[in-house]
């Protein structure tokens, strides 16, 4: 019996591949600050508990496939209120963003095909890629750069008669980098020059600290035949449990073709779209709180690293992730090294070594990226941890 190529192709995700030794070191007694997921710890909005206690129909029945009407006129309604008009055919609810990026993928791409995409870059779009066939084709970056990617002279000529798309998440996981209009702008100019499709995976799009306007590539109305969006509720209001996405685009090929996926897969999960649809109730307030709290987040993360020598690191302007380059020979040995001999006090950390954020082999060997999803006090610990964790690895490496 043989296993597919395709599976064979993709890759353990290295936020999750320490898992076991993780559990052993809660097993020695060990308490671990987790900055290796991005899970946020800021309360869901209590809208979405009350949408489920208040639910009353007597039988808890498929949702239609493309989505429910109220799920998607909350996600219609959101985009209006940042200035960009969509037709409710234009949206498909998916399980998360991951549902809709890996339909997106089936959708567009061939044996071979190629997507560009800067790195490092959200570890789960190779498998998303790879598993519809195709190959990532990387815009290389540098931490000592902020791992700015948004240049024609460093898309360009990554463009052949392979491409099929130019995809980025902005804001940025994992390196918190976050496109300036101009740059968005430029991009949607490369894909239309060269006929691409050009996918803004926007989950983040609330967390920006500079006083940015919330963007979008589905600003754009020359492109609209271009442009698709990845959403989700996940981090905008801290729902990750909930699985409630969108695939988002004026494109009604890609929403007729993605439909058959959507069929495939019967529907969304019925409450958890009632409850999500209820999220989008939440006033400003909520995202002005959460906003300042990343940000105060931010600031402690990037002073502590400031105090470590040898970190290179520039400051993320948005998401809650940042990726540093640490005076260690491998953040993948070192990570073990934190979990198996290493703690103070009875404590340890955790971190998402750099490499598997990228395509390109030998990248990323010394990168970690850092969740700072932990309240103040934590992080302030945490980041100790790591300092301490650098200097004995180094002493005894």
């Amino acid at each position: 019996m043989k296993i597919s190529e395709k599976a064979l192709k993709c890759n353990l995700s290295p936020m999750r591949k320490f898992h076991p030794y993780a559990v052993a070191a809660k097993e020695k007694g060990r308490k671990i600050y987790h900055l290796n997921i991005g899970q946020p710890d800021i309360a869901t909005p209590p809208a979405y508990f009350d949408a489920i206690k208040n639910f009353e129909q007597p039988v808890l029945e498929y949702a239609a496939s493309p989505g429910m009407p109220v799920m998607i006129e909350a996600v219609r309604n959101y985009y209006e209120k940042i200035g960009v008009h969509y037709d409710a055919s234009d949206i498909l609810i998916t399980t998360g963003g991951s549902e809709a990026l890996s339909m997106l993928m089936l959708c567009i791409l061939d044996e071979g095909s190629e997507v560009i995409i800067p790195e490092p870059f959200y570890p789960n779009y190779n498998t998303f890629v790879k598993a519809a066939g195709d190959v990532i084709r990387p815009i290389r970056t540098r931490p000592e750069d902020g791992y700015h990617y948004a240049t024609r002279e460093q898309i360009e000529p990554l463009i052949n008669e392979k491409t099929r798309a130019i995809m980025f998440t902005n804001p940025g996981n994992p390196t918190g980098a976050v496109l300036t209009h101009e740059e968005m702008r430029l991009i949607a100019d490369i894909a239309k020059e060269h006929d691409l499709y050009v996918i803004g995976d926007e989950v983040y799009r609330e967390f920006v600290y500079g006083g940015e306007k919330l963007a979008t590539i589905g600003e754009f109305d020359d492109i609209a035949q271009n442009a698709i969006v990845i959403d989700s509720v996940s981090k905008r209001f801290s729902a990750c449990g909930a699985r409630i996405g969108a695939l988002i685009t004026k494109n009604k090929e890609i929403i007729a073709n993605a439909l058959k996926f959507c069929q495939c897969r019967l529907s969304v999960a019925t409450l958890d779209q009632v409850a999500s649809a209820a999220l989008y109730t939440v006033g400003s307030d909520y995202f002005e709180a959460v906003r300042k709290e990343y940000k105060l987040r931010r600031d402690t993360v990037m002073k502590k690293l400031s105090q470590i020598p040898g970190v290179i690191c520039e400051e993320p302007k948005g998401a809650f992730y940042l990726m540093a380059k640490l005076p260690v020979d491998s953040a993948d040995a070192f990570q073990k090294w934190l979990l198996t001999d290493f703690e103070d006090n009875g404590e340890t950390v955790m971190c998402a070594p750099g490499e598997g954020f990228y395509a390109t082999p030998g990248m990323g060997v010394s990168e970690v990226r850092i969740a700072y999803v932990l309240k103040q006090a934590d992080l302030e610990r945490a980041m100790d941890l790591l300092a301490l964790g650098i200097k004995k690895y180094n002493e005894t490496h």
